[in-house]
């Protein structure tokens, strides 16, 4: 078991991970508002006024599933997956956003400055960790 984990970490890497944890949690985040729709989500009205919550629940499914699968490709060929990842959050927080604009839903600048910080910023932050860190040569004591 030990030695199928560490050839999957080895095959996924750093980037391939987070982008596998990403994915599975927007998958997961999609299938709530799939399965069980809140009838009118305060906040989202400049979407729902558009197509149905299970529709815009199929973003964060799509987008997922697209993370997901970009998790397995070499680096440098994953970048899709980066940009599928930062899809739905940006959508939805930009909803919040224009809903706290326009008085909908006040709330909606936390939860909008929420997904921009804690979903978007860590997205890039992630999509531009190198793949391996090799630290310089090693300095004797003693030299300059």
């Amino acid at each position: 078991m030990a030695a199928a984990v560490r050839r999957l970490r080895k095959r996924l890497g750093r980037r391939g991970t987070a982008l596998v944890i990403l994915g599975l949690a927007k998958v997961c985040f999609g299938l709530g508002y799939a399965l069980q729709p809140d009838p009118g989500p305060v906040g989202l009205g400049l979407l729902t006024r558009w197509a149905d919550i299970r529709c815009w629940s199929s973003l964060w499914i799509i987008c997922g599933a697209v993370t997901f699968g970009c998790a397995w490709l070499r680096v440098g060929r994953d970048w899709l997956g980066f940009i599928a990842a930062l899809v739905p959050p940006f959508v939805w927080g930009s909803a919040y956003l224009w809903a706290a604009l326009t008085g909908e839903y006040p709330r909606g600048l936390a939860i909008a400055a929420w997904y921009a910080i804690g979903h978007v910023c860590l997205i890039l932050w992630a999509a531009s960790v190198p793949e391996y860190s090799v630290p310089g040569p090693a300095r004797r004591k003693g030299a300059r």
